[in-house]
C-alpha cells in the first residue's frame, strides 16, 4: 500500500514537472526569434498567485563588455515610471498632507492656471499643461541635467490647452514633471529621495531607485541600445534621465516589478480608497496604469508600457487570473508590449500569434514598393506623408518628425515596424503597384 502511494506520488511529480519544463519550453520557444533577430534582450517575468511561473533573463546588459543580463539587472523603465511618482503622491493622501481636491498652486506658485488644477487632475493626466516632450528644444532639455523645478518652468507660463479635468489629449509629461515637484515641496526632500521614503523602501524595492544622474553607471545597470536597420544593434544617444523626473526616471529589476505588482493589488500600502482610484476603469488612463476590458482575457486588465531611449518596458496584471507579467527590455522598441500579451496568452491557453520575420527581400519587391502616402488628421502625427525608401537592400518608413524605422519583412507585403512594433501592409491596384499603406488600424493613400 506504502509503495503504490510512493509510486503515485512519484508519477504525480513527474507529470507536474513534464508540464512545468513544456510550459518554460513553449515561453523560450515564443521568445527565441525575437532574441535571434535582436528583437529583444532584457527580463521577462510572470507569476501566478505571486508565484513565478516563468522567469528567464536574455541577451547582453552591455554589448561591450558581454554582461549578460539577468534576474538581478535594473533597467530604466521609461513611462512605467508615472505609477510610481502616483503612488507616492496617493501615500501623501492617505497621510493627509495632500488631498485629490488640493489645487496646484496651493502648493507649487507661478503655474498658470494653477488656482484650476487639482491633485486629481495631474494623476489623471487632464490638466492641460503644455507637453513638454512636443516643445521644439526637447532634446536640448534631455542633453543636460535638470530638477523638477527646472522642468516645470520650462511650460508653467504657457496657457493651458484645455479646461482641466474636460479631457484627456495625450500623455501629459509636464503633469507628472509637476507632481515630481509637489512632492519634493511637501517632503522637502529631493525626488529620488522623497521616492525611496515613500515608495521604493516601504514597498521592500531594493533594486529600484530614480536615475537623478548621481549614478552613471554600474554592472547591474543595462545600457540602453536602439535598431539599426532590420536586424542590427546601436548603443541609444545618452540622455540625461533626470530630464524625465516623474514621468520616466525609475530603474528597477523584473524581480522588484513583480514584487511591486502584489504589494499594490495585494497589501495594505495604500488605503483602500486609494487602491480604489487605481482599480477604477473609468476613466481608462491615470494614477499611472491603462485600464481596458479585454476581449483577449475576457477580463478586465491592467496595464502599462513604456519606450525611452535604449529601452522599453511592459508590466500588465490579470486580477480575475491573478497573473502579473514584467517584460523588460534594453532595447528601443515597443516588442515588450506584444510580447507580454503573448506570454500571458501562453500561460492561459489562449491564442497568441508568433513572430516569424521573413529571412530576406527581393530586390524586385523593394523596388515595388517605394512611394509616399498621405493618412488623415486621426493619425498618429495628423495629417502625415510616410515615406516608404529603401536603404542597403531593406525598407524603411520615413515620418515627418525625422524618424526612420526599419520594416522587418513578414510575408509578401506585410512588415512590422521595428521601433514601434506596428503591423504595416501594402494594397496593390490592378497593375502590382503600391495604392495603399495600412498602419495598424489606419490607412495612407498613394499620393502622385
Amino acid at each position: 500500500m506504502k509503495l503504490r502511494i510512493f509510486v503515485s506520488v512519484l508519477l504525480l511529480l513527474s507529470r507536474c514537472l513534464a508540464q512545468g519544463t513544456a510550459k518554460r519550453a513553449d515561453f523560450e520557444a515564443y521568445l527565441k526569434p525575437y532574441i535571434s533577430s535582436n528583437n529583444f534582450s532584457g527580463s521577462v517575468l510572470l507569476a501566478k498567485g505571486g508565484k513565478i511561473v516563468f522567469e528567464k533573463s536574455f541577451g547582453l546588459a552591455n554589448r561591450n563588455s558581454r554582461n549578460p543580463n539577468s534576474s538581478k539587472t535594473r533597467f530604466h523603465i521609461a513611462s512605467a515610471s508615472m505609477q510610481f511618482t502616483a503612488a507616492a503622491v496617493l501615500r501623501l493622501i492617505d497621510q493627509g498632507a495632500l488631498s485629490l481636491t488640493t489645487h496646484v498652486g496651493e502648493v507649487v506658485t507661478g503655474i498658470a492656471g494653477g488656482e484650476r488644477i487639482t491633485i486629481r487632475d495631474l494623476l489623471l493626466q487632464q490638466s492641460g499643461l503644455t507637453d513638454i516632450n512636443g516643445l521644439p528644444d526637447y532634446n536640448h532639455v534631455l542633453a543636460h541635467h535638470q530638477t523638477p523645478a527646472s522642468l516645470v518652468a520650462k511650460i508653467k507660463e504657457n496657457p493651458l490647452l484645455f479646461d482641466p479635468g474636460s479631457k484627456f489629449l495625450h500623455e501629459e509629461h509636464s503633469a507628472y514633471n509637476l507632481l515630481a515637484l509637489i512632492l519634493e515641496t511637501k517632503t522637502g526632500l529631493p525626488f529620488a529621495a522623497a521616492m525611496n521614503k515613500l515608495v521604493f523602501q516601504p514597498a521592500g524595492l531594493t533594486q529600484s531607485f530614480v536615475d537623478d544622474d548621481t549614478i552613471s553607471s554600474a554592472p547591474d545597470i543595462a545600457d540602453g541600445y536602439q535598431p539599426k536597420s532590420t536586424s542590427d544593434l546601436e548603443p541609444a544617444a545618452s540622455i540625461h534621465w533626470s530630464a524625465k523626473a516623474g514621468n520616466a526616471s525609475v530603474v528597477m529589476s523584473s524581480l522588484d516589478a513583480a514584487k511591486w505588482i502584489r504589494t499594490l493589488f495585494h497589501s495594505p500600502f495604500l488605503k483602500d480608497s486609494s487602491r480604489k482610484l487605481v482599480l477604477d476603469t473609468v476613466p481608462r488612463v491615470g494614477y499611472g496604469w491603462m485600464r481596458a476590458n479585454s476581449d483577449k482575457f475576457h477580463q478586465a486588465v491592467y496595464y502599462i508600457n513604456g519606450r525611452a531611449p535604449g529601452f522599453s518596458s511592459f508590466l500588465m496584471y490579470l486580477p480575475k487570473d491573478d497573473v502579473s507579467v514584467v517584460v523588460f527590455s534594453n532595447i528601443y522598441s515597443s516588442a515588450t508590449t506584444t510580447i507580454g500579451n503573448d506570454l500571458a496568452a501562453i500561460a492561459l491557453g489562449l491564442p497568441h500569434d508568433d513572430f516569424r520575420p521573413a529571412s530576406a527581400i527581393s530586390a524586385q519587391m523593394i523596388k515595388s514598393s517605394l512611394g509616399t502616402f498621405h493618412f488623415g488628421p486621426d493619425f498618429y502625427q495628423a495629417n502625415a506623408d510616410l515615406n516608404v525608401f529603401a536603404d542597403q537592400g531593406a525598407l524603411f518608413l520615413h515620418w515627418p518628425s525625422g524618424e526612420m524605422s526599419p520594416l522587418i519583412p513578414l510575408t509578401t507585403d506585410h512588415f512590422v515596424d521595428r521601433a514601434y512594433w506596428e503591423q504595416v501592409a501594402i494594397d496593390r491596384d490592378g497593375e502590382g503597384m503600391p495604392a495603399v499603406l495600412r498602419y495598424g488600424s489606419f490607412t495612407g493613400t498613394k499620393k502622385p
